[in-house]
Formats: structure tokens, C-alpha cells, sequence
């Protein structure tokens, strides 16, 4: 039995230095051309015979191995039946192992002669076995990076290796590609399925399968740009054409065909129809001949339009080529650029400000008149184009520039607008007194644009703004009335201090810009009257009707303040409060005082009134009987008697022509009396008046003299109180009137009314008394000889007013008085205007 077991073990170390061999040798000995059998080797013709047949088919070679497991597997049963066979069947398989052994090594060898890499995929396995030197694509330490295309070759070439070997494992699908790696070497890849594997092999081609793969290459890239480059003249909406070096139309895309009006390309062809007409061809070909190269923008009629384009050919090996590309929109852009740009700079020129552009190369390239005549340039150094440099240079060397300690620097640090990216600003105070505003704008294109602007003005009403500024901080603040300016967003933006003292705040509390509702909490403790604070802050934050508001106030503390709210034109209010405590109480006591004096006046008026009617009646009763007295029928009369009742009659008289005056002014003034109105005639209203006073004029030896205008004539008018005005003006002068002097009355029309003067010698009227003389019993006896009431030019001031006239008194002392009195004409006309 132990014989039996080492018959086996012997058997098995055979099959296992058979299977040494691996599916990679009976792959190479499949891929590797077959080798004549070896007759004087010592091994068996049938075992050659099969090797070399493995070496062809690997279906065979399985079957072999198959086939010789199975004479191993009969081999051992017969060593167990027969030790005696063992010995020799057991040197025979180690010499066929032996053989095998050394002819897969030779076909390993001659299989990896050329350098190569296999890699094996068996059946249902997921990994594969890679043979080969692999350092050829991947570093040496990772072999298996190989299977990882991607990072030897580009990206299109491993995903289509991929897709190859994904079709090679799944259905067998061999295939065989010439590739380029990522470092330019040209490898080949073959697939193929062998004994249920998929192998893959991988070798560098040299020599002229490497020139040849190369060349392919070349051809298919070749191919393929060219292709391209045809799909890509096809799309062009432009045409595109190609001419032998005879003149023959070789190529051209539709456009061309199209813009040619030709059926399609081939007819274009055939017909070597031209797009350009025959003066542009032969221009075309002096440059092509001349230069290799033609550029134009020329006008071609297309689709019966005439457009403009621009075309651009070249010459090439073999003939020329070209390309007309629409450029009819960009010339009327162009056109239209240029009339902007025109526009542009007569607006410049037009400007106050001096503006300059300097292009890329800091030449000037643009200047308005306004930039010439601020740095007073000559044009012809201008339109030269100086660099900035330059005129830099020249300003200097002219003193109008700003004096600098390190002009160079300074000069330096302007020039760094070229290459800056935002606007810069600056103040240039030049020696002459000027100050420059000076913005610099770097231009998208290259250069910088300078802006100068004479600000010295600005300057200087900015100077001025704060000091007014100041003056009226001063002047608020010395005020004594409070001041405070709320803004349109209701929050107070000004105040005085005496603003904060008569309210009692705290200036730092202000200066924070409370608003209007703050302030009228902290103001409430003195003044808490709701309707008042509303309308200050509706007058503050309202945004329509912004009208004036005047308000007192009467605080809290007794004090009174007159508040006034004005709005600004900038939307802001002004608030002013005035102390007006002790104006207010001297006010309230002129009030009273005044009501006082009032009825102290109706109360005189009142006893004026009753005791002329109270002293009318006995007068009338002492007239009656003095009259009665006087007549013949009731007796003789002795001459004292008659004298008594002379004087009687005299005195009673007066004092009822005193009495109806009173009562008359009294009358007026109660607004009871009425004018009964009709025409009045001058001349004979002078008469009248003038006959009351003959006897006076008698006594007292003096002259009258009327002087009546021819054009005078009537008026509207009270008849009785006209006469009864002119005999106490009469009156009033002959009493001031010294006696053998001249008393002239006269009248006179105007457009608007009659007047009347009367004109005395008297001593006239001092200025102190003048304008009280038209008061109630109001008498300047000085100068008279009769001493009266003094109601007289009373009575005339309140009648002529109230026909709607007035009154007028022109005095010299000790020449004379001239009082006139103007009546208008249409007396209905002035009552209606006065009512």
C-alpha cells in the first residue's frame, strides 16, 4: 500500500511541474510560431508531436493536459496494481516533465525577445495576469497601473481601448489598434480569446511597422483635421474659396455659392464664377504676387444688395485661398462711432472744463479749446502730439505748475494713472493764486483722460459758506429769542442756547438729534397743551400745505412765549420761540387802561348827549318868550329892558347853536346821523355860510373875498351840512383874523372832487398843537378875540367824513392858516365803495 501511495505522490509532482507552465506558456507557446520536433533529444515522437500541437491550439493544449491527468490518474491505479511498473513509468514522466519544463521556458524566451506585455483574463476570473516589461508604459514598482489606460494614454485613445477590451472579455470581438502614448511612443494592441481567455498583448513598434503605424497616424489626423476644417468652411456664413495657381476655382463653401448666386457648389466650380469684379481680381493678384497677402474692405453686390466686406486672401503651395467676411454692419458702426466721436469732441469744445487724452504711447491724442486756453499751449505745439512728459516739462519751465521739492518723483506718482484701474482725484494750487481740480481716468483702450476744472471760485465760495456759516452760529447763538431747526425726518438738526435755557434742556441731549416727539416729552413739564404740541408737529413733519404757524404759549411757570414755526426751502422748519412775559403783562395793562379810557369816553359822550337834550328844551321855552317879549303886541318895552332882552336873546341863541353842535357831534359819532343827499351848488352853499357872518365881518372891520371857479358848478351832497362846514371854517377865521385884514373863501373842482379853502391872516397854528385842533372842545383862543367851544372844525372834520371827504390845514405861525376841505363829486359812488 505504501508503495501504492508513492506511485501517487510521484504522479502528482509531475502534474504539478506540468501546470508550472501556466496558462501564460501555453498562451505564448500559442501565440509563438511553431518550432520543428526534436527526434535525438530523448523524448517520445508522440509527446513532441502533441507539445508542438499545443503550441498551435490552445483548445489541444487543454485537451493534452486533460488527456495526460488522465494517464497520470491510470498511471498510479496500474502502479498500484503493479509495483513493478512503477519504477519505470515514474522516469518516464519525470523526463517528459523535465522536456516540457525547458521547451516552455524556450518559448518564453522566444516569445518575450521582443519587448512586450501580455496581460490574461481566464475564463469567469476577474483578475487578470500581466506578463512582460511593463516598466515600457508604467513605473517598474507598479505593474498593474497598466490596466489603468488612462494614465499612458490620452483620454480618447484609453476610452476606446477600454470599450475594445470590455467587447474582447464579453464577446470575444478581437481587434488590433495603433496607438500613441502620453510620452509619443507608438505602441501596438492586439486582442484576442484563446482557450476561453482573453489575452491582450502590448508592444512598441520600431522600425518600419513603426514608421508605417506613424504614417496612418499622421494620415487619419490628417484625415480627420481636414475634415474638419471642410465642416467647418461649409458652416461659415461668410465665403470661402480656393484657387490653383492657374486662377481655377478648386474650393468653395456655400456661402460662396450663395453669395455668387450659383445653383450650389459644384455648379459654382465647374463654372469658375468669381465673387469679386475684375479691377478688385487683378488688385487681389498684384498683392498676392507682390506681398503673398491681400486685405481689403470692398464692395460686393450679393443677392442683388450691395454690402461691404472685408476680404483677406493668401497665397499657398499650389494656389491661394481667401475669405470675404460681412462687414457692413461694423462700417456703419464705424461710421457711426466716427460721428459719435465727432459729436463727442465738439462737446468737449464746448465744455468749461480743460480735458486732455493721452493715449497708450502717453501721446496727446485729443484736447478741447477750454484745455488750451487754461494752460495757454500754442496749437502748433498741441497738434503736435507731445508726450505727457513733455507738457509736463513745458508747464513747469512756464511756472504754472504746482511748485514740488522732487518734481521728478512727483511726475512719477501723476504717471501712475497708466497703469492704475480707478479714477484718481487731486488739488493742484498753482503760484499765480489758482486752484485746479485734477481727475484722472485711465482709459479702457491704454492712456489716461485728465479733467481740469478752475475751482478756485468753489474755493473761495466755499471759504466764504463757512464763514457765513460761522457768523450765523454766532449770531444764533447770541440771540436772545430760542431757535431750533428740525429736520424733514422730524429730528431736531439746529439750536441756540437760548433755546436749551428757556426750555430747560441740556445742550448735549440736542446735539444728539432727538426728535419732535422727545423733545415734547422733555418740553411737557412746562407747557402740556396737547392741541398746540399736534400742530407744532404736524408744521414739522407734514408734508403738504407747509404754511407759517404762530402760536403763545402760556406756560406752566407764568412766563408767555410767542412761537413761530416757518418751513425752509430744503424741507427742514424753524422753530423761534420770543419772551414775551413782560411785553404780554404791559400789553394787558395798556388793555386795560384802554378799556378804561373808553368808558370813561361813551360815559362823557353819554353825558354830553343828555344834558344837550335836557338843555334844548328850557332854551327853546327862553327863545319863545324872549321872542314874545319883543313883540309890539304884548306892551311897550323901556330901552333897559329892551337891551336885557337883547342880551337875552343873543345868549340864548349861542348856547342853542352850541347845543345843536354837541348834539350834532354826538349824533355822528353814534353813527346815527344821516346826510340827506341832492345837488349842491358851490357859489350859492358860500353865500349862504357867508351871510351868518356879516355882522361879525362888520364889527371886526375885516374883508371877505370869495373866489369861485367858473368850472365848479354842483355836487352830491347834505346842502345844510355843507353850508354849516363853511360858516364854521368862516367863523373860525374871522375870529382868528385880526382886524382891516382879508379872509378869502374859494372853490374848485378837481377830477375827483370839489374842494373849499378858506385862508385867515391870523397867527396861525403851532406844530405841537396842530394835530389836536379837530378834537372836542378842543379851543386855541391865543391870537382870537372871540373864545368859543372849540367844536367848531370838529363838526367840520366829522361832516366832510362823512360825505367821504377830508380835511387838510396848512399853518404858519404868524402868517396865516388855510384849511380846505375836499368834497367828492359822486357822492353815491363813495358811500358804495365805503360800504
Amino acid at each position: 500500500m505504501s508503495g501504492v501511495i508513492v506511485v501517487m505522490r510521484r504522479t502528482l509532482l509531475s502534474c504539478t511541474s506540468l501546470a508550472r507552465v501556466g496558462p501564460l506558456g501555453l498562451a505564448a507557446a500559442a501565440l509563438a510560431p511553431a518550432e520543428p520536433a526534436l527526434a535525438g533529444d530523448g523524448m517520445p515522437i508522440n509527446v513532441v508531436a502533441n507539445l508542438v500541437e499545443l503550441s498551435r491550439q490552445d483548445a489541444a493544449v487543454v485537451a493534452a493536459a486533460l488527456a495526460l491527468l488522465g494517464f497520470s490518474v491510470v498511471a498510479a491505479i496500474a502502479l498500484v496494481r503493479t509495483r513493478i511498473h512503477a519504477g519505470r513509468k515514474e522516469a518516464r514522466l519525470r523526463a517528459d516533465i523535465a522536456q516540457l519544463q525547458l521547451r516552455a521556458d524556450r518559448y518564453r524566451a522566444l516569445l518575450f525577445a521582443e519587448p512586450q506585455i501580455l496581460i490574461s483574463w481566464p475564463a469567469g476570473g476577474h483578475r487578470p495576469q500581466i506578463s512582460g516589461d511593463t516598466s515600457l508604459l508604467v513605473p517598474p514598482d507598479q505593474p498593474q497601473r497598466i490596466l489603468a489606460f488612462g494614465t499612458w494614454l490620452p483620454a480618447e485613445p484609453a476610452l476606446e481601448l477600454d470599450r475594445a477590451v470590455d467587447s474582447l472579455r464579453e464577446i470575444g470581438e478581437s481587434f488590433l489598434v495603433q496607438l500613441t502614448t502620453t510620452h509619443g511612443h507608438v505602441v501596438e494592441v492586439m486582442g484576442r480569446a484563446i482557450g476561453g481567455q482573453a489575452i491582450v498583448r502590448i508592444r512598441e513598434l520600431a522600425g518600419l511597422r513603426r514608421e508605417f503605424a506613424e504614417t496612418q497616424l499622421r494620415l487619419k489626423a490628417l484625415f480627420e483635421e481636414t475634415e474638419l476644417l471642410r465642416g467647418l468652411a461649409a458652416a461659415l456664413p461668410w465665403p470661402v474659396w480656393a484657387k490653383q495657381a492657374g486662377g481655377a476655382l478648386l474650393y468653395a463653401n456655400p456661402a460662396y455659392a450663395r453669395a455668387i448666386e450659383a445653383k450650389d457648389v459644384p455648379d459654382a466650380i465647374n463654372r469658375n464664377l468669381e465673387l469679386l469684379d475684375s479691377d478688385d481680381r487683378a488688385e487681389m493678384q498684384r498683392a498676392l504676387g507682390s506681398s503673398g497677402s491681400f486685405g481689403a474692405r470692398l464692395p460686393i453686390v450679393t443677392g442683388g444688395e450691395r454690402r461691404i466686406y472685408d476680404v483677406r486672401a493668401f497665397t499657398l503651395p499650389g494656389g491661394n485661398a481667401g475669405i470675404a467676411v460681412d462687414a457692413s454692419e461694423a462700417e456703419e458702426l464705424r461710421a457711426a462711432l466716427v460721428r459719435m466721436a465727432d459729436a463727442h469732441r465738439r462737446t468737449l469744445d464746448q465744455l468749461s472744463s480743460g480735458v486732455a487724452v493721452f493715449d497708450g504711447q502717453r501721446r496727446l491724442a485729443f484736447y478741447n479749446d477750454s484745455y488750451r486756453r487754461l494752460w495757454d499751449l500754442e496749437t502748433s505745439f498741441l497738434d503736435s502730439q507731445p508726450d505727457d512728459s513733455n507738457v509736463l516739462d513745458r508747464l513747469r519751465a512756464a511756472r504754472k505748475l504746482p511748485e514740488q521739492a522732487d518734481f521728478r518723483a512727483w511726475k512719477a506718482k501723476l504717471h501712475e494713472a497708466y497703469r492704475a484701474v480707478e479714477t484718481a482725484k487731486d488739488t493742484w494750487f498753482l503760484p499765480n493764486g489758482r486752484a485746479l481740480s485734477v481727475v484722472t481716468t485711465p482709459n479702457p483702450e491704454g492712456g489716461v483722460t485728465y479733467l481740469f476744472d478752475d475751482v478756485t471760485e468753489s474755493f473761495d465760495l466755499a471759504r466764504r459758506y463757512d464763514g457765513l456759516i460761522r457768523v450765523q452760529r454766532e449770531t444764533l447763538d447770541s440771540l436772545a429769542e430760542g431757535v431750533a431747526v428740525f429736520g424733514s425726518n422730524g429730528r431736531i438738526e439746529l439750536f441756540n442756547p437760548a433755546f436749551a435755557k428757556m426750555w430747560r434742556l441740556a445742550a448735549e441731549a440736542l446735539r444728539e438729534r432727538p426728535h419732535i416727539d422727545t423733545v415734547e416729552a422733555w418740553c411737557r413739564p412746562l407747557y402740556d397743551d396737547v392741541t398746540d404740541w399736534r400742530s407744532l408737529r404736524e408744521a414739522i413733519t407734514g408734508i403738504e400745505n407747509r404754511r407759517d404757524l404762530a402760536l403763545k404759549l402760556e406756560r406752566k411757570d407764568g412766563s408767555v412765549l410767542d412761537c413761530m414755526s416757518r418751513p425752509l426751502p430744503d424741507g427742514a422748519t424753524m422753530l423761534t420761540f420770543q419772551d414775551i412775559t413782560d411785553t404780554e403783562n404791559v400789553e394787558r395793562a395798556l388793555r386795560e387802561s384802554n378799556e378804561a379810557l373808553e368808558a370813561a369816553g361813551q360815559m362823557k359822550i353819554d353825558f354830553v348827549h343828555h344834558v344837550s337834550y335836557e338843555l334844548r328844551a328850557p332854551l327853546t321855552t327862553i327863545i319863545g318868550f324872549a321872542h314874545f317879549l319883543s313883540d309890539p303886541s304884548t306892551g311897550p318895552l323901556t330901552p333897559k329892558q329892551a337891551e336885557y332882552l337883547d342880551y337875552v336873546t343873543k345868549s340864548t341863541n349861542a348856547l342853542l347853536a352850541l347845543t345843536n353842535n354837541i348834539l350834532d357831534l354826538a349824533t355822528i359819532d353814534a353813527g346815527a346821523m344821516k346826510l340827506e343827499l341832492g345837488p349842491v351848488d358851490a357859489a350859492k352853499a358860500i353865500a349862504a355860510a357867508a351871510e351868518g357872518v356879516q355882522d361879525r365881518l362888520a364889527t371886526d372891520r375885516i374883508r371877505l373875498k370869495v373866489e369861485v371857479a367858473p368850472d365848479v358848478g354842483s355836487f352830491i351832497g347834505d346842502e345844510r351840512r355843507v353850508v354849516q362846514v363853511l360858516y364854521n371854517l368862516l367863523a373860525n377865521a374871522v375870529g382868528f383874523s385880526p382886524p382891516d385884514t382879508l379872509v378869502v373863501v374859494s372853490a374848485r373842482r378837481t377830477d375827483h372832487s370839489v374842494s373849499f379853502a378858506v385862508t385867515d391872516s391870523g397867527p396861525g397854528i403851532p406844530p405841537e398843537v396842530k394835530d389836536r385842533v379837530f378834537e372836542w372842545f378842543e379851543s386855541h383862543s391865543q391870537g382870537s378875540r372871540h373864545r368859543g367851544a372849540g367844536l367848531g372844525l370838529s363838526l367840520v372834520r366829522s361832516f366832510v367824513e362823512l360825505h367821504g371827504g377830508k380835511v387838510r390845514m396848512d399853518s404858519v405861525v404868524g402868517k396865516g392858516t388855510t384849511v380846505t376841505c375836499d368834497f367828492p363829486t359822486d357822492q353815491i359812488a363813495q358811500r358804495n365803495a365805503a360800504e
